[in-house]
């Protein structure tokens, strides 16, 4: 919890519900030379709220959080914090934290001249700035000897740790992270995104978090915006995201998804559901071998073809009349699974069932 200790003197606790907007993103247009990154857009982050902007490399999220800081003027459009204009307001006047992807530390420099860069050029006082420096230090839990390092010789961890500390030590009203977690092992970036989670929980920081991992979006955040190709495809909650995604792109993007075959559609009940001219696509883990009640649930004979076994749960591929194949996902009880060829039943709700105008394009 050294993080959430860290950040604990640089937020407010919100006594309101999050509803009013804090960041307001006005028909905003990002040109380099003749290429449009960003066009046209809009979008509200809420007071308090943890947000995250998630896609494919390229897609124009990083773009955006950079244009939030400072580091990038767009070619049009506006960007306001509560009533006021920033969007030619200077970096450091804007009161937003930035910890970047790479870090962005100075290698030739110590731990101790890192955190203090930003107190530096605002040129506070030589005492306050020891003070704040190992203040912060010991929250974020770097040891008092780790100050007088180059940080070239810390850890990866250790060096995040190091680039939270220095945006944090000028108390930011707002918190960007760019890719914060990606340069880290699985054990430690787990670690860390866990602690990030609770203090989101606990005060109520306004965070943007921009990354590519799924995972971290679902689990870190209140909202999610989807990008693709500098467009927003969908604005909403992890659960909305995930389980009502609103374009062919984010439904592929988000989670492991299976494209129901057209061929099965019309050889089965499920041609009484799915829209002519439509793709349809259902969750892995919605597709159920035990079987569901419920009018709207079509039952359909399977094979099964292959099986991975994960310890807490085991993948299937099935494969259905006509030759089609699905994939789903059964949780682990302790009992014998499904055998690599044993005949089964498939049961699907049809409101699972997610469809698309074949003209999108999913990937």
């Amino acid at each position: 919890m050294a993080l959430v200790k860290a950040m604990q003197f640089s937020l407010t606790i919100y006594s309101q519900s999050m509803v009013s907007a804090l960041i307001t993103f006005k028909d905003i247009q990002i040109h380099f030379g003749s290429f449009h990154a960003i066009r046209n857009f809009n979008l509200e982050i809420r007071e308090g709220e943890f947000f995250t902007f998630l896609g494919p490399s390229g897609c124009g999220k990083t773009t955006i959080l950079r244009t939030l800081a400072g580091f990038i003027s767009p070619s049009g459009g506006s960007i306001c914090l509560k009533d006021k204009d920033i969007t030619n307001v200077p970096i450091e006047k804007r009161g937003i934290g930035m910890v970047f992807q790479n870090y962005a530390l100075f290698p030739t420099m110590t731990v101790f001249e890192n955190i203090a860069f930003g107190m530096k050029v605002k040129k506070a006082a030589k005492s306050e700035i020891d003070a704040e420096v190992r203040d912060i230090a010991r929250k974020v839990d770097l040891k008092e000897e780790q100050l007088f390092k180059k940080v070239s010789e810390l850890s990866g961890g250790q060096q995040q740790r190091v680039a939270i500390a220095r945006s944090l030590v000028l108390k930011p009203s707002i918190l960007a992270l760019d890719e914060p977690l990606s340069n880290l092992d699985a054990k430690l970036r787990v670690q860390l995104r866990n602690e990030l989670k609770e203090l989101q929980k606990q005060f109520g920081i306004t965070t943007i978090y921009v990354t590519h991992d799924q995972e971290e979006a679902l689990t870190l955040s209140d909202r999610i915006a989807v990008f693709n190709n500098g467009n927003l495809e969908q604005v909403g909650t992890p659960y909305d995201i995930y389980n009502h995604s609103q374009t062919e792109f984010v439904c592929n993007f988000i989670g492991d998804i299976n494209r129901i075959d057209p061929e099965l559609i019309a050889s089965s009940p499920l041609r009484a559901f799915v829209s002519p001219g439509k793709v349809a696509y259902i969750r892995n883990e919605k597709v159920n071998l035990a079987p569901i009640e419920g009018e709207d649930v079509v039952r359909l004979a399977a094979r099964i073809v292959d099986r991975e076994y994960y310890g807490l749960y085991s993948k299937y591929v099935l494969e259905l009349p006509g030759g089609s194949r699905m994939k789903t996902i059964e949780k682990e009880n302790g009992q014998v699974g499904f055998a690599v060829g044993e005949e089964t039943d498939v049961y699907i709700r049809l409101a699972d069932i997610m469809q698309y105008d074949r003209t999108e394009r999913g990937h």
